[in-house]
């Protein structure tokens, strides 16, 4: 439904996740792996409420969901089964094929994301900002830099989705070159 989401399928859908993602915790700290999911969707709905005449219902259902095929046992045939084939589509999109050599797995993610709804690539551009923490004291700067780039190749892919987001990563993006610098590790 466009214009406002339904708080029933929020609830199912943080359930969903929540008992998905069980006993996984953030990397490097003892937080629930919900926390991620929590902080992805916290961007979604802001991007929401800064610019109406999405269809929230998918925005804020894939957002929940958005790591359950890549990092859970999870099923595409259940999320299709427990939230319908445009929820099931967005979240497989916004999961990377594993299959693939690992140099190829973003351009690959980008390109099936591009080929759903705005409110899906909102939730891949969420998620890279909500990824732009700090990194893992055993992270290169090479590793980091590279990171951070990738970042930026998501925001011009995917940035016209929603210009909140896009001006939201776009400064973590450059907040992030701090972790290059000596005294920013």
């Amino acid at each position: 439904m466009a214009g406002a989401w339904s708080q029933d399928l929020v609830d199912r859908a943080w359930r969903f996740a929540a008992g998905a993602h069980l006993g996984q915790t953030l990397p490097g700290t003892d937080l629930p792996y919900s926390v991620h999911v929590a902080l992805v969707c916290m961007e979604v709905m802001a991007a929401l409420r800064s610019r109406p005449g999405h269809d929230e219902d998918l925005a804020v259902a894939c957002a929940l969901l958005h790591d359950v095929l890549e990092d859970t046992p999870a099923s595409v045939e259940e999320l299709r089964a427990a939230f319908g084939p445009a929820v099931a589509a967005g979240v497989l999109a916004l999961s990377k094929d594993a299959s693939l050599p690992r140099e190829e797995r973003m351009t690959d993610s980008l390109r099936r994301i591009r080929e759903q709804p705005r409110e899906v690539w909102m939730v891949k551009l969420a998620d890279r900002i909500t990824n732009l923490a700090p990194p893992p004291p055993h992270w290169t700067p090479a590793k980091i830099a590279a990171y951070r780039d990738e970042a930026g190749e998501i925001l011009r892919a995917l940035g016209e989705a929603s210009p909140f987001l896009a001006g939201r990563l776009g400064k973590k993006i450059e907040e992030y070159a701090a972790f290059l610098e000596p005294a920013g590790r």
